[in-house]
């Protein structure tokens, strides 16, 4: 006898098989998909990165530091000799020097671990977005992340911005795996990730704690109990990830070790909590000698704190194009989601990606230390996972009249935006912005039109028919992706150096940094209206006076740090060759072959002559170190051969170390000159 079927079994079975190839095609497409965008994402970020130099030379010198001296790579010592730190923590350094140690010191090495992070973030936003919300969605998110200007820019650049977000974006990952299973794994390993992210950039890989803690504290499948212990054990495993490092450098010998840059007390927690701490936050940030923020119509050199810093000039054309339809798509997820389970998988990914904006956004636009429009790296995975996720749910509801009025608002704020940013460099590509606003128009209007309600008889309800639908959704690609997209072919034709770069057809400060070339017809290195992304006027805050119509730091005189013809704190410049000779002559005699007043200043002879080169008061010229004595002694050991006059303003007050130092050396020592270089002999007593 045959047995009997249950009901609806046979039924079961003839949709699981006529689904599985559909299945299987979708995941192929998927694959496909994926690998063609990371592929394209690659190539765009690995081509001609050997034309970016050094990128930034601070952090260069100290990666070949680091590829010297062990001593060196455990703490990122800006020289082999570990007379000071770097300002961060050394993990990003890490990456780079065992790179280097591996295939040799060269632009190569330092950089494609950079843009390989790159492509690894866009692979894992991309991974968090698409089991939601579908392939689609997560190929747009991680294409638009790709194509996020700044983002072009910081995964080519050797700063920590590239290791933290890949850190970020996994600890996210992570977190939504947790939200999936209620396994505590996933927890640990987001805990470590966001351990191993402090040990980059410090308290900037805390801001994402909050909304991921948050998103399992609500999304969890556990009972609460249990979801706050699983949160407890996170926890630990942040502080396991950090903590061994920060109390190795806390208990570690202060004579044995280097000074910790960026600090007054030497002293790691102080950096933490200080300089790269609160400080940044209230603006009261010792051994700082350019704000970031202000108050009142003043302001500071990266625009007015406030809840529009973000779509100012200096941030907007780096990361504001798609920041407000980001901004949309998070309240359309969620009001979608609004009657799902409390462990919605959907409304979870909205809370952890849409937290991260708002708490990350919201901290760069309200902190009055030092900011730096670089740091809006940190909003672009977040708005690619928002407008992914919020474009495939818009359209698979695109039948509810209060979402097509969403969509509307979306790419009109989108296309209002990039005419926006367009405008203030008029000259370049001028036809651009047209094109951006012409569909900006089209598919708004259309979506617009589809919200009147029809009463003839027989006639269809309102909406959208498939054509047209298809058509809009194009318009409106165009009109969010296309501004983006030309600046960040523009950013990876010119690759930025200085430390201070910035995306699209102008650069930041540090040599080739200012005056980027164009894109496309017509298009060659535009300013904007406001001046021109290369003007670079800035106060110098609190310890600063007016010499005759430039503004310096209290404690250099007219004319002193000024002779070296070299750059100074934002950028250093090139050595020639008999300057570079005359370094190099007996070098091995001595622990450092010159020192000089900046780390910047110091990185650019430490990398012409790959010897060590101390930075008197490491990056700003203002950290305490070495001490007059301290510097005394090591001229008297005969440990330093040459003492180069900075070529730019640093900081500090008239009693500072810098200055000291300066002052001594021109009273006893003789002056030499090569190729209008301002030395002196510290073996040739006056």
């Amino acid at each position: 006898m045959t047995a009997p079927t249950a009901p609806g079994a046979g039924t079961a079975l003839i949709r699981t098989n006529t689904d599985a190839p559909t299945e299987r095609t979708g995941r192929r497409w998927d694959r496909y998909g994926l690998t063609l965008l990371l592929i394209v994402t690659a190539v765009a970020y690995l081509w001609g990165l050997d034309r970016a130099g050094w990128s930034n030379a601070f952090y260069s010198a100290a990666v070949q530091a680091g590829t010297e001296s062990w001593k060196a790579f455990l703490f990122g010592s800006s020289d082999a000799a570990n007379s000071i730190t770097v300002d961060k923590p050394p993990a990003f350094l890490w990456v780079m020097e065992i790179s280097t140690r591996i295939f040799g010191f060269n632009t190569w090495a330092i950089l494609v671990p950079e843009a390989l992070m790159g492509v690894a973030t866009v692979a894992v936003v991309h991974l968090t977005v698409r089991p939601r919300f579908g392939t689609v969605a997560g190929l747009l998110a991680g294409a638009i992340v790709a194509t996020t200007p700044v983002a072009a820019l910081m995964f080519r650049f050797d700063n920590p911005d590239a290791l933290l977000m890949l850190l970020l974006a996994v600890a996210t990952w992570a977190t939504l795996k947790a939200v999936d299973d209620g396994r505590v794994r996933w927890l640990v390993l987001t805990g470590a990730c966001i351990g191993f992210g402090f040990l980059t950039k410090q308290l900037a890989a805390m801001l994402v704690v909050p909304p991921l803690a948050l998103t399992y504290l609500i999304a969890g499948p556990p009972r609460l109990g249990k979801r706050i212990l699983h949160l407890l054990a996170a926890g630990g495993a942040m502080v396991a990830a950090a903590g061994w490092w920060i109390a190795l450098a806390e208990f570690w010998p202060a004579s044995d070790r280097p000074y910790f840059g960026g600090s007054q007390n030497n002293s790691i927690l102080e950096l933490t909590l200080g300089y790269n701490g609160l400080g940044r936050l209230s603006g009261k940030e010792s051994g700082s000698v350019v704000p970031g923020g202000g108050s009142g119509t003043g302001g500071g050199m990266w625009g007015e704190t406030g809840l529009t810093r973000m779509w100012q000039h200096g941030q907007a054309s780096q990361i504001a194009w798609l920041l407000g339809v980001a901004l949309i798509a998070l309240v359309v997820v969620l009001v979608l989601c609004g009657r799902a389970p409390r462990t919605d998988a959907r409304r979870a990914t909205a809370i952890a990606w849409g937290g991260w904006l708002l708490v990350t956004g919201l901290t760069f636009s309200l902190m009055a230390g030092i900011f730096h429009s670089y740091y809006t790296v940190a909003l672009a995975p977040a708005i690619g996972a928002l407008v992914g996720a919020g474009a495939a749910s818009a359209w698979r509801a695109r039948d509810r009249r209060w979402v097509r009025g969403a969509a509307a608002i979306a790419v009109a704020v989108a296309g209002w935006q990039a005419w926006s940013i367009l405008s203030d460099v008029p000259d370049w590509n001028p036809w651009l912005r047209w094109v951006i606003a012409t569909c900006a128009v089209v598919a708004t209007a259309t979506l617009l039109a589809s919200l009147v309600p029809t009463f003839a008889p027989g006639a269809r309800p309102p909406g959208l028919r498939r054509a047209a639908a298809t058509g809009t959704l194009l318009a409106a690609l165009v009109a969010g992706l296309a501004g983006p997209l030309a600046y960040t072919v523009v950013t990876l034709q010119n690759p930025a150096q200085g430390s201070i770069p910035s995306a699209g057809p102008s650069s930041g400060f540090g040599p080739g940094g200012l005056g980027r070339g164009g894109f496309g017809p017509g298009g060659a290195g535009a300013h904007g209206r406001h001046g021109g992304h290369g003007s670079f006027t800035p106060g110098m805050g609190r310890g600063s006076r007016t010499v005759g119509d430039a503004e310096m730091p209290v404690g250099i005189a007219p004319g002193r740090g000024m002779r070296g013809g070299m750059g100074g704190m934002f950028g250093g410049g090139t050595v020639s060759e008999s300057l570079k000779e005359t370094l190099l002559e007996n070098a091995d005699a001595y622990t450092w072959v010159a020192a000089t007043v900046g780390a910047n200043q110091a990185a650019t002879y430490q990398l012409a002559t790959l010897k060590s080169v101390m930075p008197i008061g490491g990056y700003n010229g203002t950290d305490p170190s070495p001490t007059l004595q301290q510097f005394q002694g090591y001229v008297k050991q005969g440990r330093i051969h040459y003492f180069v006059v900075a070529g730019g303003p640093f900081g500090g007050s008239s009693e500072g170390t810098a200055t000291s130092i300066t002052s001594w050396v021109e009273q006893n020592y003789a002056e030499v000159t090569i190729d209008g270089t301002t030395m002196y002999d510290l073996t040739q007593p006056n």
